[in-house]
């Protein structure tokens, strides 16, 4: 394939294409206490629609991280049109270009899985403030899968493991977190399908590839339905 998964992400410009979308965001949120001098980095933003969401309605001291130029790109567009002073930056969750104890917290909005874990968990306790709090959402397996199937959804989505609650628990607290709570969320990987989600920045031109990439995720989703599910992380520095 000329595009993987993440690429066709960056191409639709979707928004909230994380489990739960930005409702589950929302929700997460609704448990903090966050104000105007809250410090809050949202690692592989995408086209920042939870950045701007966190920004407008906290008005908090936001930055936001991806690796995806063009996912950027349109985050960059969407704060400017909003007028909102976030500052967006291009770079890794395995080497944060932030000095250490630099924020309150942390918002993972199913980006570790893409990356090699041990050493994201480490940059993300390392720029959080004594007592500060990472925020995640992530995909776990709910069910044994055979190790060609396995491979196949790995090779798909790009990412370096599929976790299972307990292994995702395991890491965090060899990370160095504490008092990390484990919440499932009554919504499915399938809440919400890319045709419900409203928010688009759609690149001019798309390949006929990146329909297919679309397509084969919806039937992954629906094929895996009750053995690959996702849990909201609250950990403690």
């Amino acid at each position: 394939m000329k595009y993987t998964y993440l690429d066709c992400l960056a191409q639709f410009g979707v928004g909230g294409a994380h489990p739960g979308g930005l409702s589950l965001t929302k929700e997460m949120f609704s448990k903090e206490q966050i104000d105007e001098k809250t410090t809050i980095l949202d690692v592989g933003c995408g086209t920042g629609q939870t950045s701007a969401f966190l920004a407008e309605k906290y008005k908090c001291k936001m930055t936001c991280l991806d690796h995806n130029e063009m996912m950027l790109e349109k985050a960059t567009k969407r704060f400017r049109s909003k007028n909102l002073p976030i500052d967006a930056r291009l770079g890794t969750i395995e080497n944060l270009p932030f000095g250490e104890k630099s924020f309150d917290l942390v918002l993972s909005e199913s980006v570790v899985a893409f990356t090699d874990i041990r050493q994201s968990l480490s940059e993300l306790i390392r720029v959080l403030k004594p007592n500060g709090v990472l925020l995640a959402i992530e995909m776990v397996l709910e069910k044994p899968l055979s190790e060609k199937e396995q491979t196949s959804i790995m090779e798909f989505y790009g990412v370096s493991r599929i976790l299972t609650e307990s292994q995702w628990n395991s890491y965090l607290q060899k990370a160095g977190f504490h008092q990390i709570k484990i919440e499932k969320s009554q919504m499915t990987l399938e809440q919400p399908e890319f045709e419900n989600t409203t928010d688009f920045y759609l690149s001019e031109q798309l390949d006929e590839e990146l329909y297919d990439i679309l397509d084969h995720h919806e039937q992954l989703t629906k094929k895996y339905q009750n053995v690959l599910g996702f849990r909201v992380f609250r950990c403690c520095v």
